[in-house]
């Protein structure tokens, strides 16, 4: 039985982190294999990404349990524009990519897809339901990250991305959404705290989709 919420929701997504750890983009990004068209894709499509993550990010704040949730939910949605702001000071230039170009590439299914469960689930659902669908986000990417960097990458561009989502700095955002969602849990009724659950699953199953569709350089098919 999970001690807290928060434990109750990741067992129900091992399978999915395990698949994660094991794809061949995640595989290739520690060991340096990773083709740098690839990585190019998943960092355009990171940025199209992170702009409707802070728009998610943001519906949840405004119904945040507290002004001080509140707070903290609006300073990660601005933290995000920072984060992609500073990857693509460093790892834009480093791929030899004009920034322009990023800024114009098209959406890809799965990153469509992907942003729009969210503010779906964020516009439509409860505090908690919000919560728990853009949870796996923080959560899924500390872990990935804590994981990669044990490893290290032998490709220094590949390694400034691990090193972004292993660092203090993003250790101590996720600590803070994931004490908030030990904070709420406990309250919930049965049958929202098992809504919240499915939300934080799909949104897990995503997240090795969006990886996947980086390796396969997914376009749209018409």
């Amino acid at each position: 039985m999970a001690d807290t919420w928060k434990d109750w929701l990741w067992d129900g997504v091992r399978g999915v982190y395990n698949a994660i750890l094991e794809h061949p983009f995640l595989v290739g990004l520690g060991d340096g294999t990773l083709q740098e068209a690839r990585f190019v894709y998943y960092i355009a499509q990171d940025a199209a990404y992170l702009r409707d993550y802070a728009r998610a990010l943001s519906v949840i704040a405004a119904k945040a349990p507290s002004h001080a949730d509140t707070a903290m939910l609006s300073a990660h949605a601005a933290d995000t524009a920072d984060v992609e702001l500073a990857l693509r000071e460093t790892l834009v230039p480093a791929l030899g990519i004009d920034p322009a170009q990023i800024a114009v590439v098209e959406v890809s299914p799965t990153t469509r897809a992907y942003t729009s469960h969210l503010l779906a689930t964020t516009h439509a659902g409860t505090f908690a339901e919000g919560l728990a669908a853009v949870l796996p986000c923080y959560w899924i990417y500390h872990s990935v990250g804590t994981e990669l960097v044990t490893r290290g990458s032998v490709d220094p561009r590949y390694q400034i991305w691990i090193d972004t989502y292993s660092g203090e700095e993003f250790k101590t955002t996720v600590d803070e959404v994931l004490d908030l969602a030990d904070r709420v849990g406990p309250n919930l009724p049965a049958a929202e705290a098992w809504r919240t659950r499915e939300h934080f699953y799909t949104t897990a199953r995503y997240e090795w989709m969006f990886w996947d569709a980086a390796w396969r350089e997914e376009i749209w098919p018409i």
